[in-house]
């Protein structure tokens, strides 16, 4: 094996050693007093700077880049905690507004419950509602617990919304005046002129293109008017009298002309009934 201390490479050690003492004596000797620094002096200095500046360079690029990364770390986390109090505040908006609406309902539904003074009222909340029958029927969360029984009318919002036709223990189903089913059980109804006269009728339909009540089998040809009032007329028996069903729109005719056709704005939105109540005689 090669001998890697021989003697040349030994003293070129020794002289290299004692160079760079000597370097390092005049810098310090150089920096106390005022004079310029030698030449040698000044070259060690620069070849360090230099030296200094080329091994900084790639530290201090790594660092700028793990800064920028931090950062950019730093903003996704604020944006993802930004967009979720976007979605909690729009979830919030949501809420508020189902509960808003529940609110008016109820406090409509209120005023109503403090006109029917002739018989009990039980209120119920509207469980459930097929968008298959939406017209048709709605599920109420009362049911015989409550005192409900099949045949008694039920109110909304604003008035007269139809009839129970099925009563379980918990629930019960009621018929919708907008149910255009011709075997559907109808109301006896009651229109008051402006003069005090009164025309009966019956509940024949219900106009699904214009939203308006039908009434028919009339029995008098006493005139009345847009905006005179329809309340129950409480022929049928079962019906309490004086529930308000809405205004008379027009005034028209059957297909063939024969017989005379009332035409109904109801009172209440049959597409928006979130609360009802229930005349109990």
């Amino acid at each position: 094996m090669k001998n890697i201390f021989t003697s040349r490479r030994l003293v070129i050690g020794v002289i290299v050693v004692i160079a760079t003492i000597g370097v390092i004596l005049l810098g310090a000797k150089a920096h106390n007093s005022q004079e310029e620094p030698s030449l040698p002096v000044r070259v060690v200095s620069d070849v360090s700077g230099w030296t200094s500046k080329v091994v900084n360079a790639p530290l201090k690029l790594v660092h700028g880049g793990y800064d920028s990364i931090g950062k950019l770390t730093n903003t996704y986390q604020e944006n993802e905690r930004l967009t979720k109090k976007v979605d909690d505040l729009a979830q919030t908006k949501v809420q508020l507004q189902v509960l808003q609406q529940e609110n008016r309902a109820l406090k409509d539904q209120l005023k109503i419950s403090n006109t029917l003074t002739d018989y009990k009222v039980v209120n119920a909340v509207v469980t459930s509602r097929s968008p298959s029958n939406w017209q048709s029927q709605l599920i109420l969360d009362k049911g015989t617990n409550a005192g409900l029984k099949k045949g008694l009318s039920v109110m909304g919002s604003g008035g007269l919304i139809g009839r129970i036709t099925e009563v379980n223990t918990t629930n019960a189903k009621v018929e919708l005046l907008s149910d255009n089913n011709q075997v559907a059980d109808r109301f006896a109804i009651r229109i008051q002129n402006s003069a005090g006269e009164s025309v009966d009728g019956i509940i024949t339909s219900f106009n699904q293109s214009d939203n308006l009540i039908v009434m028919g089998q009339i029995t008098s040809d006493i005139s009345v008017k847009k905006g005179d009032l329809v309340t129950t007329s409480g022929l049928g028996g079962v019906t309490p009298s004086g529930l308000y069903v809405g205004k008379v729109e027009r005034v028209g005719s059957d297909n063939y002309g024969l017989s005379k056709k009332i035409y109904i704005k109801p009172a209440t939105d049959f597409n928006n009934i979130p609360v009802v109540s229930v005349a109990i005689p």
